[in-house]
């Protein structure tokens, strides 16, 4: 009987939305305000990371959303012969579980690609000096735009709008490495504001020092990179080399055991 009331209640769940006298969509978009209180302050960093400007992350949250809450439905359907506050509390802390998954996961693409994400700015950095001996810094990074990453792209344009409006501040560049949280961001944004706000006759002086600052980062990414590299590689020859170790052992008591039973 408790089988047959859940799959009723599923049934009738799921033909409710199908004649769409419910939607998850709709629903979802009638109260995006509340949920955008769920939604992390790195989601949009970690999205671009991994998929650039091909996926809208507000898509992707709102996706995380409808699996959360269908999660929490057909809980309470499981439990619905049986409702109390814990089946309640323990339906929605399932659901919110589901709703934290795409967030780590996204985190831990990050984590594996930790280097090569990291290594982006300082490489458009080093690219965008051959502008900015041309032109001045806003007008240099307007120019770079369709050249860089395209995980920057859309900050890029950000800062660029807020400069050209009339912001001569730090604060575009501020908002720029809040918004893209790689190693080192806020220290090489506060490097490209004071070269812009450098003297032209200093200009050569001033982007030398800029050019020997990003190709330290560079540097510094690199070895971060090979040492990574290298703690992989000895974590799994520790691996083998334990798995041989009682592979060993396990064939020796054997051997001994054969002899003794002999």
């Amino acid at each position: 009987m408790y089988w047959e009331v859940f799959a009723l209640a599923v049934i009738l769940l799921f033909g409710l939305n199908y004649t769409g006298k419910i939607s998850a969509n709709r629903f979802v978009a009638d109260n995006e305000v509340y949920f955008r209180k769920l939604k992390e302050s790195d989601w949009d960093f970690y999205v671009k990371a991994k998929y650039g400007d091909s996926v809208n992350p507000d898509f992707l949250f709102n996706n995380r959303v409808k699996r959360g809450l269908l999660v929490i439905v057909v809980m309470l359907c499981f439990f619905i012969s049986n409702l109390s506050y814990i089946t309640i509390l323990f339906s929605v802390l399932a659901g919110f579980l589901v709703f934290k998954m795409g967030y780590s996961d996204l985190k831990k693409y990050y984590k594996r690609h930790l280097n090569e994400i990291d290594s982006m700015l300082p490489h458009y950095l080093k690219s965008l000096e051959i502008l900015i001996q041309h032109y001045t810094v806003p007008v240099a990074l307007g120019k770079s735009i369709d050249d860089a990453p395209a995980i920057f792209r859309e900050g890029l344009q950000e800062m660029v709008d807020q400069i050209n409006e009339g912001d001569d501040t730090i604060t575009p560049y501020m908002n720029f490495a809040k918004l893209y949280p790689v190693r080192d961001s806020m220290r090489m944004m506060r490097l490209l504001y004071r070269l812009s706000l450098g003297r032209q006759e200093h200009k050569q002086e001033q982007l030398l020092t800029f050019s020997k600052t990003i190709s330290n980062l560079q540097q510094k990414a690199r070895e971060l990179m090979y040492k990574n590299r290298l703690e992989k590689m000895e974590s799994k020859t520790m691996q083998m080399l334990i798995a041989t170790g009682l592979g060993v052992m396990v064939l020796l008591v054997f051997a001994v055991l054969q002899m003794m039973n002999m």
